[in-house]
């Protein structure tokens, strides 16, 4: 087979713990747009904090950003696809945090919004490399269209929570975690999945030619519709299961070992 779109994840997958793209890693990107494969990245950041990344690797395509809910061109930053969070649901997923003192945020414009300042925004906030902005009237943010709406906590009982927002929010919303402790409001087409067929379409390619690489829950779409589905070696177990191949770890250059075997030494 030969494979002409690669989506690859940006945290835990294509950067290593340090954050940082691996020169190794970085060569075999560029060698694999060389040889004429379209490399974007598949991603829950915001389109600000995504494109940084993706600019310093060297990509001009369009990148899948909000987990799927904006593609957007890093060339003239035209938007491609994107979907909002449905407004009934924005309000009652508000009404539901208020309630159960919950951390709620979102993203405006691509700019960050939190209720109030506390240590769970400061933490995301560093994490990203993002600026963030407060507004206690936070009413007025839910009204407007945003691409995610994301919950901070524990792990066990944002398990707990999902369960619950599933059944309040019904179908018309896509729930999912990114890290253990994000869970993750998108609208139903707003996942990787829905975002790669888009992209393949658009390039004019069969969802049979693209690699999708990730290692967390909210990549299972993506790796599901790719004609290969790869999961890193630090991804979750319930990951690897579906996966079509297990590559190095995010720390073991995977996402290079990925493109030499199926892309720059494939027979």
């Amino acid at each position: 087979m030969t494979y002409k779109l690669i989506a690859i994840d940006i945290d835990d997958t294509l950067i290593n713990d340090n954050k940082e793209v691996t020169p190794a890693t970085q060569t075999a990107l560029e060698q694999a747009v060389a040889h004429g494969v379209v490399v974007t990245l598949a991603t829950g950041r915001a389109y600000a904090s995504a494109q940084t990344l993706a600019r310093q690797t060297k990509l001009n395509v369009p990148i899948i950003t909000y987990q799927g809910a904006l593609v957007k061109n890093l060339l003239d930053e035209k938007v491609l696809y994107e979907r909002y969070v449905p407004q009934e649901a924005s309000r009652k997923l508000f009404d539901y945090c208020l309630e159960k003192n919950l951390h709620l945020q979102t993203y405006i414009d691509d700019k960050l919004y939190a209720r109030e300042e506390n240590q769970k925004l400061l933490d995301y906030a560093k994490l990203n490399g993002t600026q963030y902005y407060i507004e206690s009237d936070f009413i007025k943010v839910i009204e407007q269209p945003t691409p995610k709406l994301l919950i901070i906590d524990e792990p066990d009982y944002l398990d707990q929570v999902a369960v619950e927002l599933r059944e309040l929010l019904g179908s018309e919303v896509h729930i999912t975690k990114s890290k253990p402790y994000f869970l993750e409001i998108m609208h139903k087409e707003g996942t990787k999945g829905h975002a790669l067929t888009f992209l393949a379409d658009h390039f004019g390619h069969e969802l049979s030619e693209c690699i999708a690489i990730g290692d967390s829950w909210n990549d299972h779409e993506m790796l599901e519709v790719a004609g290969l589905g790869v999961a890193m070696g630090n991804a979750i177990p319930a990951l690897k299961e579906l996966a079509d191949y297990i590559t190095a770890s995010n720390n073991e250059d995977g996402v290079k070992e990925v493109i030499e075997k199926f892309v720059l030494n494939a027979e």
